[in-house]
């Protein structure tokens, strides 16, 4: 996996950083999903709150094929905003 573009970002780094999320999140491999985070991110998926790699690597949502879905879709788990954490959807 190549590094994400960092900011300042143009039209075309943004786009380039949004579809390597994208592909991270459809190849259901929950260790490349967990890199596009970082390491202190705090998750919300409708009940379930997560904190941390560890823990997005060994949700269900991330770990299984039922229920993951690309950020695009509107049923990914939001990486609520924890000093540096990246948010995707």
């Amino acid at each position: 996996m190549s590094h994400p573009p960092v900011p300042p970002f143009t039209r075309e780094t943004a786009a380039q950083k949004a579809r390597m999320a994208e592909d991270a999140w459809n190849s259901r491999d929950p260790e490349r999903v967990a890199l596009g985070y970082t390491e202190d991110s705090r998750w919300r998926n409708r009940s379930e709150f997560l904190e941390g790699r560890p823990a997005v690597i060994s949700s269900p949502c991330v770990s299984s094929t039922n229920g993951m879905t690309a950020p695009d879709s509107g049923s990914a788990p939001t990486a609520m905003s924890s000093g540096n954490s990246t948010r995707t959807a």
